[in-house]
């Protein structure tokens, strides 16, 4: 019997599964298809996606598979993104299917079991687990697991089974895609094209398939069903009516269609089921979040629910989850919805980007909406405390007594870990019970100051206790220090000659709390 069942070989479920092989939890991968299709809905990866891959030391197969470049932008408003605070300010056009199979060759490394074709058809929970029932080349079986993650798209048979809502709001923009071949392309298309005419607008990029493109129509106030079939002549039509040419396009790779139709689970949660990536949350693919946000679920989940499985930590910390990643998911919802509404073809839309676009050539305006464009912004609720809690933390150099090294590395292995500047030895101390769990790293770095999009700059504290997920789950306190940027925040202090068991009593709570209680304890 498996320890967790996902639902979904995309992106989503393959890096789920990775992350709880990590932790050594046993998993089953059940998909519904029979092979991969090789179709790229989601065509590039944002910065905090990027740096998931790093913190788990494989980010050099992603980029090696794309191409990186100043995609970033706000209803193809462009944003500037070269100066934010990450070794990786850009963002990497890498389609669906490669991210795919990227994940799926880690995932096979790691023992992974993917089951394929294997259709969910039915589900049973109790106080001890979970039984799925789904169709495969052998007919109806059944699998046991101690829980379920559905990560099967926005029609999750997960979802509905487990008897999840998924409220939101309809379509109103009808859009064709197509992977075709162009014998009249634009010209000098490098990483898109676009245009916004009276009867809607298009865009066009290159394919993930040597010489093709991929070329997208939208038509507003037009909706059509969702099942209607697409095909080279619907999607020749609207090309037409909207740019006045089709581009001489032909044999046609992959044809589909979506809408602007936004809907969230309204909880990520029933029981022993949890939800992930579309099945969670869907939205208008503006400015390319779908597949970032599910991949940021995952990495959110998976080691939350190894430290479950294995009996390190209650089943509550699972409630977590939900707590993090649906506001997460439904303030992107809000910019997706936004910046629909300003690429609509009117008068007035085009005054509003008028005065949208001077705005964004503020430099705080294209801080905050590239912040949260690339998800660098982020900040997991926490409490009150150092302005660093709760956010990811920053790629520093570090001098360890193994040698230099960067922070992401001390994540490879998704454990977590206490990071120490001070040296202290009750910091030590305070770590006893925890050992088996998390990582002490003694550290030498030379940054008195962290810097975070919008906030700017804030004082280094002198230890921090880092989740799997690279944000930062405590901090210790810091000495009282000049503010040296006017964004920085005003930060709360411990009083000189801070009581050093008022400290560890902070780190023991933390770890309690998010690493479950201690041995002996």
């Amino acid at each position: 019997m498996p320890d967790v069942i996902i639902a979904g070989a995309g992106p989503t479920g393959l890096m789920l599964a990775c992350e709880l092989r990590l932790a050594g939890v046993d998993v089953v991968v059940l998909e519904r298809l029979a092979e991969r299709s090789g179709e790229s809905r989601a065509g590039g990866l944002h910065a905090r996606s990027v740096e998931l891959f790093d913190q788990r030391g494989i980010v050099d197969r992603f980029l090696a598979a794309g191409r990186q470049g100043p995609f970033a932008h706000f209803s193809f408003i462009p944003l500037s993104i070269g100066d934010l605070p990450t070794r990786h300010p850009y963002a990497l056009a890498v389609h669906q299917s490669r991210v795919e199979r990227l994940l799926e060759e880690r995932a096979a490394e790691l023992g992974v079991r993917l089951r394929r074709p294997a259709e969910v058809t039915g589900l049973r929970q109790d106080g001890t687990g979970v039984e799925v029932e789904f169709a495969g080349d052998g007919g109806t079986e059944r699998l046991r697991a101690d829980y379920l993650v559905g990560c099967d798209g926005g029609r999750s048979a997960v979802r509905k089974l487990a008897g999840i809502g998924y409220p939101g709001t309809p379509a109103t923009v009808t859009a064709l895609l197509g992977d075709v071949k162009l014998t009249d392309p634009p010209a000098g298309i490098v990483f898109g094209a676009e245009g916004r005419r009276e009867h809607g607008s298009f865009m066009i990029f290159e394919a993930d398939r040597p010489g093709m493109h991929r070329l997208i129509t939208m038509e507003f106030g037009k909706v059509t069903s969702r099942d209607a079939p697409v095909t080279l002549e619907t999607l020749r039509e609207a090309c037409v009516r909207i740019a006045g040419t089709d581009f001489g396009m032909h044999s046609p790779h992959f044809l589909s269609s979506f809408s602007d139709a936004a809907r969230q689970a309204d909880r990520y949660r029933e029981g022993r089921v949890l939800l992930a990536g579309d099945a969670a949350h869907i939205h208008f693919p503006s400015s390319g979040q779908g597949m970032n946000l599910g991949l940021q679920d995952a990495f959110n989940l998976g080691w939350k629910l190894a430290a479950v499985v294995r009996g390190q930590a209650p089943g509550e910390l699972l409630d977590s989850y939900h707590a993090e990643r649906h506001p997460a998911a439904e303030r992107m919802l809000v910019s997706t919805r936004a910046q629909t509404a300003l690429w609509r073809p009117d008068a007035q839309t085009d005054a509003l980007r008028e005065v949208f676009g001077s705005l964004v050539e503020s430099e705080e305006v294209n801080r905050r909406l590239g912040g949260a464009c690339t998800q660098l912004d982020l900040r997991y609720p926490m409490g009150d405390g150092h302005p660093a809690l709760g956010r990811r933390m920053p790629d520093l150099d570090i001098k360890t007594p193994s040698g230099h090294a960067r922070v992401f590395e001390l994540l490879h292995e998704a454990r977590p870990v206490l990071l120490d500047f001070s040296g202290r030895a009750g910091l030590r101390t305070a770590l006893d019970g925890w050992t088996d769990r998390v990582d002490l790293v003694e550290a030498e770095c030379q940054d008195e100051h962290w810097t975070y999009p919008v906030i700017g700059e804030v004082p280094a504290p002198e230890a921090v206790l880092l989740r799997p997920d690279g944000h930062v789950a405590w901090a210790a306190p810091t000495a009282p220090t000049a503010p040296t940027a006017p964004t920085a925040p005003t930060l709360p202090t411990a009083p000189a000659g801070a009581d050093a068991a008022e400290t560890a009593d902070g780190l023991r709570s933390a770890l309690t709390r998010w690493f479950g209680p201690p041995h002996g304890g």
